[in-house]
This record gives C-alpha cells, sequence and structure tokens, in this order.
C-alpha cells in the first residue's frame, strides 16, 4: 500500500468511526429512552440499565455500518475534489479503478466488522439482554417492592408495601386486584412473606381483611383471613427456560435450526428471511461503496457542482437498502424474494464497478439543468425586493 493509498484509507477510516459513533449513539439514545421504566417500575440502578441497553448497539451497528461507510467515502471523496487532489492524481496516469483501490480495502475492513456482528455479535446481544430480563423479572418481588412505592406489575395489579424487615418479612401490605372485569379484590395484610416453589411464586398474607366488590352486586363481600396466598407465578421466570426468538440465534443455529424446534416449526420462513440476512450483511458496504465512488469518484473542477451525483448517490444507496428490507420482509412467506434481494444487492455492485471501469461521468440532462436554472431565476425576481431610491 504506498502512500496515496494510505492517506485516503486512513482518512476514510477515521472518518467512517466517526459516522458510526455519532448515529449509532443518537439512535441508541433513543431505544434507551424507551427502557427507562427499568429504572422507574422495576428499581434497577443505572449501572443495570445501561449495561442492558448497550446490548443493543450491536444490532444498531448491523444497519448503521454500511451508511457510515457511504457519508465516510463520499466526505473523502469531497475533500480530495475540493483541494483538486482527484484531478492532480488523474493527470498522474491514476485509473478510477486505481484510485477505488484504498477505497476498497476500507469497505473490506468494514464489512469484516459486519460480518463478525452478523454471525455472532449481534443474536449474542440480544439472548443477553432476554435472559438479563428474564432475570431480572423471576426477581421481581424482591426488586419492584420497594417500602412506600405503588408498584404497578400489571396493567391492572398494583402493590405497596409499608416495610422490609429482617429475615424477609414484608408489613403492611396492600393489594389492589382488578384484573379481571367482573370484580375487583383489594387485600390489606399486616404482614406477609414471599414463597417460591415448585408450584410457582406466591405472596403468603397474614392477618388480613379481604374486600371484593362483584359487578352485578351493590355491596362487597368482606372477609377476615389469617392466612392468605396470593399468586405471583406470572410475574416470575424462575424455573422457566427462556425461548430465543430468531434474532437471537446464531448463524449455525439459523443455518440448521433442530426439526423440533417450536419456533422453527411454526414459521420456519423467518429463519429463512434471518439466515439470508446475515449471509447478505458484509455485501452492503461493497455495494455502497461501489455505487457511492461511481457516481462522486469522477475527477471534477472546481466549478463543476457535485450536488446532482451527491443526491443521486443517496438515493440510489436508499433505494438499493430499502428494497433489501422489503425482501427481507416478503422472504418470509417467499422464497423467490430472496433471490430477487440477492439480485438486486449484485446488480448494484456490478453496476458501481461498471461505471468505475469505464469512468464515465454520471450528470444530469442538460435540458434539466436549464429548467432548474430558470426556476430559480424566477424564485429570484418574485422574491427581489425593490431597492428604495
Amino acid at each position: 500500500m504506498g502512500s496515496i493509498d494510505k492517506y485516503i484509507f486512513r482518512t476514510t477510516l477515521a472518518s467512517f468511526a466517526v459516522v458510526l459513533v455519532s448515529l449509532t449513539g443518537v439512535i441508541w439514545i433513543t431505544q434507551a429512552l424507551r427502557g427507562i421504566d427499568l429504572m422507574t417500575s422495576q428499581g434497577q440502578t443505572i449501572l443495570t440499565f445501561l449495561g442492558i441497553t448497550s446490548l443493543v448497539i450491536p444490532a444498531l451497528v448491523l444497519i448503521i455500518a454500511p451508511i457510515a461507510l457511504m457519508i465516510s467515502i463520499s466526505h473523502t471523496l469531497n475533500k480530495l475534489a475540493t483541494d483538486s487532489e482527484i484531478i492532480v492524481m488523474n493527470a498522474a496516469g491514476f485509473s478510477p479503478i486505481r484510485l477505488f483501490r484504498p477505497f476498497i480495502y476500507a469497505t473490506c475492513v468494514v464489512a469484516l466488522l459486519v460480518a463478525f456482528i452478523a454471525v455472532y455479535l449481534a443474536p449474542d446481544g440480544m439472548r443477553r439482554i432476554k435472559q438479563w430480563d428474564a432475570d431480572i423479572t423471576a426477581d421481581v418481588l424482591t426488586n419492584i417492592l420497594q417500602p412506600g412505592r405503588f408498584a404497578q406489575l400489571d396493567q391492572n395489579l398494583t402493590i405497596r408495601i409499608r416495610e422490609r424487615k429482617p429475615g424477609g418479612l414484608l408489613a403492611g401490605i396492600f393489594v389492589d386486584d382488578r384484573r379481571d372485569p367482573k370484580e375487583r379484590v383489594t387485600i390489606v395484610a399486616d404482614h406477609g412473606t414471599v414463597l417460591k416453589n415448585a408450584d410457582g411464586s406466591f405472596l403468603i398474607l397474614e392477618d388480613g381483611n379481604l374486600e371484593r366488590f362483584e359487578a352485578d352486586k351493590r355491596d362487597p363481600a368482606l372477609v377476615a383471613f389469617g392466612r392468605y396466598a396470593f399468586d405471583m407465578s406470572k410475574f416470575s421466570n424462575q424455573g422457566h427456560d427462556i425461548s430465543l426468538g430468531v434474532n437471537e440465534r446464531y448463524l449455525w443455529e439459523l443455518f440448521d435450526p433442530k426439526p423440533d424446534d417450536p419456533i422453527y416449526m411454526q414459521v420456519p420462513g423467518q429463519f429463512r428471511a434471518a439466515l439470508h440476512d446475515r449471509f447478505m450483511a458484509p455485501l452492503y458496504p461493497f455495494a455502497f461503496a461501489a455505487l457511492t465512488f461511481a457516481f462522486l469518484g469522477t475527477p471534477r473542477t472546481t466549478r463543476q457542482s457535485r450536488n446532482f451525483s451527491i443526491g443521486a448517490s443517496i438515493l440510489v444507496v436508499f433505494t438499493l437498502r430499502a428494497v433489501g428490507f422489503a425482501c427481507s420482509v416478503m422472504a418470509v412467506k417467499s422464497p423467490l424474494a430472496v433471490v430477487v434481494q440477492y439480485l438486486v444487492l449484485v446488480l448494484g455492485i456490478g453496476a458501481g464497478i461498471w461505471i468505475i471501469f469505464t469512468g464515465a461521468v454520471i450528470e444530469p440532462p442538460a435540458g434539466l439543468i436549464e429548467a432548474i436554472n430558470r426556476s430559480n431565476a424566477r424564485l429570484l425576481q418574485l422574491f427581489r425586493r425593490p431597492v428604495a431610491a
């Protein structure tokens, strides 16, 4: 790798890192804000919240990395064109495909990163999220039932305890259960404990009153009890196996699923779509790089506008990715969509390489440019203010 190649390679990767971190950070914040209730309603610490939400970053990078590469290549080419370095390289005998070589090196680095994320890192992060969420839910009675707080375990179930005492004793328990539309149950107990056994999780209430309001009756039924077991098994996953979805499966698990896998038996098309998405993930950086360079890599003078080329490259790249998303959704029901997805991707890479080899300059038609200029002139005349004498 020569000095020019190293210069372009370092510039592209440095720009890629900045863009990737920026875009991933912005999108991660929007995703993390959706899980803010992990701290508020479930009593988790900020470290637990950050740990769980950060596990989704590999899945975000898997989608953002090719787009960040496109932006970094556009930035590098625009920088070379602004400084007239592309014109100098072209005058020195650099062909377009020769100039494209350092960008291929950078694209290979990004493709390897995307491949590793698609094969292992993204599904590993997703299954860690599910495991962590199951652990939190399994210990929900310990984490949510905080003294002095009304904990809403379900949409129509609220529990409050006054204080915790040594030995796991809960004092001053209040339960408001409105899950059954035909009745409402309100329980007040002096104290209670949490019991977990093979049958599930139970809140054992002692020395209290149970008040039941039935929809078809005017007066409530009041029952005093010495000991009452309130079933909390729904809010505990302890002792149950975690069911992994398609996104939590490694590549080899998608490639060779077990025939008796319940999810595979119900929706085999999702396994097919996810498998081919993982295969095609490292190919998108090559398609984005080839198409971006095809539009922006041609030598131009500083007087020539590059706005059309930038806009056209963005439109083509995002159209290619949108078609990929659409084919991925349709691949769940139709294997033909997978073929179309591969075909579109190969055509995109092939078209970009063909333009680079031939050195074709992609410019808008002259008539379109004249029409735009006339329209701009009319707008300037329309909004131009008269100058006072």
